[in-house]
């Protein structure tokens, strides 16, 4: 692809490509060079609108990210100090308005999108690639007493980074699978897809598990219910014959598998965290419904709700990093971490943008559906996906960690699609033409 065409969502590619840079051990997994590049991107893009003095979004753009803004100015107030306040408050900007907006304004057509798209994919199996390795040669983080638990560049601490990554790209591939009308890029989308199976498989994450599962089945039915019965029963005799025929899979991935049933029966120390945290952010919600305890109140406010069933925290080990009890700050829950922090005006702010980007996006997949026209309908299945995925993720998982950032690139090129794209003609920049030759020049 010729970089004049790829140069408008340059800096969004660099934003991804970043992610793929190892983190030192023992690292945070906070704030990186991706979020650094994400701010500069979203100072180009504003620099760009002054210069052209244009109107950036529609209204009904505007409206939609710029939603949560009431709610995080409300809940800044209400946090335990200024500084508090300000850097939650930047940080919800940043993942939830900011990049989104700049994605969507750097985006110029679909072919803008899939070059995104694809970005994903790649870094999916850049990442996937190192998880796999360190599996097979045991130098991955603790898993029951095991160094084997895959987490590609993010280290130990940062356990759900290389699952988040995989997903995405497994994501993008199944999209660009099913809705391109070329041959070639569909086989190889396909292919991609297979091979993410594996690296997010060995990550061990069942939150990333469910999400996935759940979103791959939306994009089937999506893209078409005798598409998706015939992949689904292509899906189910490969499962049968890998795991039943040939024994394919440890036996710590099927306990793993087997858990998600236990979670009310026999539920393993990081299960009965997860629901006293959850239980600690509802009674924090319920102290303060309306605003809550404010931006980057729940670990203040944590053992004063929380019971004694509760641990000092999390083992991390592994991936060249060394032991450490890792504290539990957040309620694992993004609904509930908004519901506790920011009270219902918050989460009506941000849940209600969510699921106005997911009507918006569903209702442009099904336009082009209705037109016959396969251009176009990979970008709708793959911004619905990222969407329907991130929502689902949002029940086991929050904001945290370096890879949070592709959580702002996902809700860009879902705006784009829901508020922009969709309505939009299949249009690609053409190559300037060439004058033709003369007979006399064709003569030489």
């Amino acid at each position: 692809m010729r970089l004049p065409r790829v140069l408008p969502v340059l800096p969004a590619v660099v934003v991804i490509a970043l992610l793929g840079l190892p983190i030192g051990p023992g690292g945070e997994g906070g704030a990186g060079p991706a979020d650094a590049v994400s701010a500069l991107m979203v100072l180009y893009c504003g620099i760009r609108l002054v210069r052209d003095r244009r109107r950036p979004l529609s209204r009904t753009a505007a409206v939609i990210l710029g939603l949560p803004v009431l709610g995080l100015a409300i809940a800044a107030t209400g946090a335990a100090s200024p500084g508090a306040g300000i850097t939650g408050m930047g940080r919800y900007l940043q993942i939830f308005v900011l990049v989104p907006a700049a994605v969507l304004l750097l985006i110029r057509h679909r072919a803008d999108f899939r070059v995104l798209a694809w970005s994903f994919v790649g870094l999916a199996l850049w990442q996937g690639a190192i998880g796999v390795h360190q599996f097979l040669t045991g130098t991955g983080a603790s898993y029951q007493g095991q160094e084997i638990r895959a987490v590609g560049t993010f280290g130990a601490q940062d356990v759900m980074g290389m699952a988040t990554v995989v997903c995405f790209g497994l994501i993008c591939a199944v999209g660009l699978a099913l809705g391109t009308t070329a041959v070639r890029q569909r086989a190889v989308a396909a292919c991609c897809a297979l091979a993410l199976l594996v690296p997010l498989a060995l990550s061990f994450s069942r939150g990333a598990w469910i999400a996935t599962a759940v979103t791959c089945s939306a994009q089937l039915v999506l893209a078409g219910m005798r598409r998706a019965l015939k992949v689904g029963a292509v899906v189910a005799a490969l499962g049968v014959i890998l795991v039943g025929g040939f024994g394919v899979g440890s036996a710590m991935l099927q306990e793993r598998v087997n858990s998600i049933t236990q979670v009310t029966d026999a539920p393993d120390q990081s299960v009965t965290d997860r629901y006293t945290m959850w239980a600690a952010a509802v009674d924090m919600w319920r102290a303060q419904p309306l605003t809550g305890v404010g931006l980057k109140g729940f670990p203040e406010h944590r053992d004063a709700h929380a019971s004694l069933a509760l641990s000092a925290g999390s083992d991390t080990e592994g991936a060249g990093a060394a032991f450490r009890k890792q504290p539990l700050l957040s309620p694992h829950n993004m609904y509930l971490l908004i519901l506790a922090e920011q009270g219902l005006i918050g989460l009506l702010a941000l849940a209600g943008g969510w699921l106005a980007l997911l009507v918006c996006g569903l209702r442009g997949l099904a336009r082009v559906r209705r037109a016959g026209v396969g251009n176009g309908l990979d970008c709708g299945l793959v911004a619905c996906g990222l969407l329907v995925w991130q929502l689902t993720d949002f029940v086991y998982a929050d904001i945290g960690g370096t890879s949070t950032v592709l959580t702002a690139v996902c809700f860009g090129l879902a705006a784009w699609w829901g508020l922009a794209g969709s309505g939009r003609r299949e249009t690609v920049p053409t190559p300037p033409a060439v004058p033709a030759r003369t007979e006399e020049a064709a003569a030489r």
